[in-house]
């Protein structure tokens, strides 16, 4: 299931200063071994070998990080987890409509309202349009924030080193908006998305969504996705009554320019197996397991 190539398990210390980049690279280590090696069910002393830390630090680390054990985290990258979440995935996008949760009220559980803006404002590449934005540490890396007058337009992920390869990345999308480097106009908005003491319902995050009406549509149903649980992109497809759109809704996913607020790791195969992510299989492995260890592992 979530195979990745890594040849050299023990790689140099991390760079980053940050705790939060030195805890994430941390993290991403002890998952790449743990992704190769779950159906051995390894010792917390290999993970922590892999990871380059004593197992007494990668117990707090994961404790830290996401509220979970080293082996409850193994079990939350399983392919039985996995398909634990999916069960029912319909019937999840089903009750967030019964319950009014396809309007601007409370989308999923980071409290987020959203708007679009016109397709004309996407067609023209963002001309006219200024986005701020600020390179933040976070739990899954160095989040690169970007914002609109009318809030969150785009995040996005690196590992040291990426960071301006990833901005490059998230440019091409409006290529002709104007850039402006804040970071200290941006670091409320990452605190907002990273902070869950922040994730309050009387304050929800402002999140502006910039794509074709296609895209736009794909995004609002992963809102309706509540954390802990993941749909297939069969189910996505049916709920904006295009069933056999699965690819197209997958293309749709992959251009997310809100990643993890737009939850686009939720969205895993049919089979429950773990499917290409912008960012990383890597970190979509470390959201879904961050994200077992915030609502309690099913």
């Amino acid at each position: 299931m979530m195979t990745l190539a890594i040849h050299d398990q023990r790689l140099a210390k991390p760079g980053p200063t940050h705790a939060a980049l030195r805890d994430y690279d941390s993290v991403r280590r002890a998952i790449a071994f743990i992704s190769e090696r779950w159906r051995e069910q390894p010792t917390i002393e290999a993970m922590a070998d892999a990871a380059s830390v004593t197992p007494d630090e990668l117990h707090h680390l994961f404790r830290r990080w996401a509220g979970l054990t080293p082996k409850a985290f193994m079990q939350a990258l399983t392919l039985d987890h996995a398909k634990g979440l999916l069960r029912g995935s319909a019937s999840v996008l089903d009750a967030a409509l019964d319950s009014g949760l396809s309007g601007p009220g409370r989308l999923h559980d980071l409290f987020v309202t959203h708007e679009a803006m016109s397709p004309g404002e996407w067609k023209n590449g963002g001309v006219g349009m200024t986005l701020r934005y600020g390179f933040h540490p976070s739990p899954f890396g160095t989040a690169i924030v970007m914002a609109s007058g009318r809030g969150l337009a785009g995040l996005a992920f690196a590992d040291p080193g990426e960071e301006h390869t990833a901005f490059a990345d998230m440019k091409r999308r409006w290529p002709n908006a104007t850039y402006v480097e804040d970071s200290d106009g941006t670091v409320g908005l990452a605190q907002r998305v990273f902070d869950t003491k922040m994730w309050r319902p009387d304050q929800p995050l402002r999140v502006v969504l910039i794509g074709t009406d296609f895209e736009v549509r794909v995004w609002e149903t992963l809102l309706k996705i509540p954390m802990g649980r993941a749909v297939c992109y069969s189910d996505i497809a049916c709920k904006i009554k295009n069933p056999k759109a699965s690819r197209a809704v997958g293309a749709a996913i992959g251009r997310n320019p809100v990643s993890f607020v737009v939850p686009c790791h939720r969205a895993l195969g049919k089979d429950g197996k773990l499917t290409g992510y912008h960012w990383g299989i890597t970190r979509k492995q470390a959201m879904l397991g961050w994200e077992a260890g915030q609502v309690g592992l099913q």
